[in-house]
């Protein structure tokens, strides 16, 4: 037997592999579905040919795409209706307030898979790439962003303004840097009535910011700051600086730039906090902070995500003493406090 083959009741399979190889087709099928509305029409159990007749499709199609989604763990299937699992209908279902599927908008926009797909290799000789042009100004892409990301921040937008709420003296001004969609603003003036926010973002991608902050009832108390954050004046006095999911596009220095800018515009009691996939310092766990390493590589130039002591390092190259890192479900996110 050579040592390329497997002796029986051994775990050598090339299974993990051709997993790997064939993912863009599992990312096509969930985009098909949720383009479709194939969850919301299935509900609590189609049959194919029920499910295409309300979708205005084919049988054929609906029967192949419904059998590979329930190989691929979305649905069940019982003789021949198919039917959510749990997951699929809190996450997948347009009916559910917890929705997350418009989030394929972006994550597999021609734009983001051409990052990863057509020449990979190159961001890993260059240590990056040319990404989503994420320092220029006004790009397009970022307005997709924001449209589509926003279900991925509203619960953890939800546990920090809980958390913040619960502070002795909550924050009555509060700058919101990368705002997006804006729901981490949204939900701190909702949790605190006298909270007012301050949004910074590009122009277009502000236009969204208000079109949520309007929708939520809070427009009143949000203001809006246009531009790059590396170039504007941020302001003063604020109670509360947030930077949720912005640090990781960066390099430690830029990274530590902001962060130093960020201490002049802070009141006398006022914090800065940062949200940001944290890996441990092995940098192979949790699975989804230490993978989320490579869509940086892919995506920006110089972007990774930081370790407990790489977040240290940048607060002490900025002039912060220390900091502290909690987790923030239901996202595998942290909250990280500089102090």
């Amino acid at each position: 037997m050579s040592s390329a083959q497997a002796a029986p009741g051994n775990d050598i399979s090339p299974a993990l592999l051709v997993d790997a190889m064939f993912a863009v087709r599992k990312t096509a099928a969930i985009k098909a579905a949720i383009e479709l509305d194939l969850f919301t029409v299935i509900g609590a159990g189609q049959t194919a040919k029920a499910a295409a007749s309300k979708m205005r499709c084919a049988e054929r199609g609906v029967r192949i795409l419904c059998d590979y989604l329930v190989v691929a763990g979305f649905l069940t299937k019982s003789g021949d209706v198919y039917a959510l699992t749990p997951s699929s209908a809190v996450f997948l279902d347009r009916h559910s307030p917890a929705y997350m599927g418009s989030a394929i908008d972006f994550i597999a926009a021609p734009q983001m898979l051409s990052l990863f797909l057509t020449d990979p290799a190159a961001c890993v000789r260059n240590g990056g790439a040319e990404g989503l042009a994420n320092l220029s100004a006004d790009n397009p892409v970022w307005v997709r962003f924001a449209r589509a990301m926003g279900a991925f921040t509203g619960g953890a937008g939800r546990t920090l303004a809980a958390d913040v709420a619960a502070w002795p003296s909550p924050p009555s001004k509060v700058l919101d840097i990368a705002a997006g969609p804006g729901y981490f603003g949204i939900e701190i003036a909702r949790a605190i009535p006298r909270a007012r926010i301050v949004a910074l973002d590009w122009k277009p991608v502000l236009e969204l910011t208000r079109e949520n902050a309007t929708a939520s009832g809070v427009a009143d108390r949000f203001s809006f700051i246009a531009g790059s954050a590396f170039d504007v004046d941020w302001g003063s006095d604020y109670d509360l600086i947030m930077l949720p999911n912005f640090l990781h596009h960066f390099d430690i220095a830029g990274c530590a730039e902001l962060l130093k800018k960020a201490r002049p515009s802070l009141s006398a009691t006022g914090k800065l906090i940062a949200v940001e996939f944290v890996p441990n310092e092995d940098r192979v766990s949790p699975d989804f902070p230490a993978a989320f390493a490579f869509e940086m590589l892919a995506t920006t130039p110089n972007g990774d995500a930081y370790t407990a002591s790489d977040l240290r390092e940048m607060a002490s190259m900025a002039g912060f003493r220390d900091i502290s890192i909690s987790p923030l479900p239901p996202s595998p996110a942290s909250v990280i406090v500089f102090e």
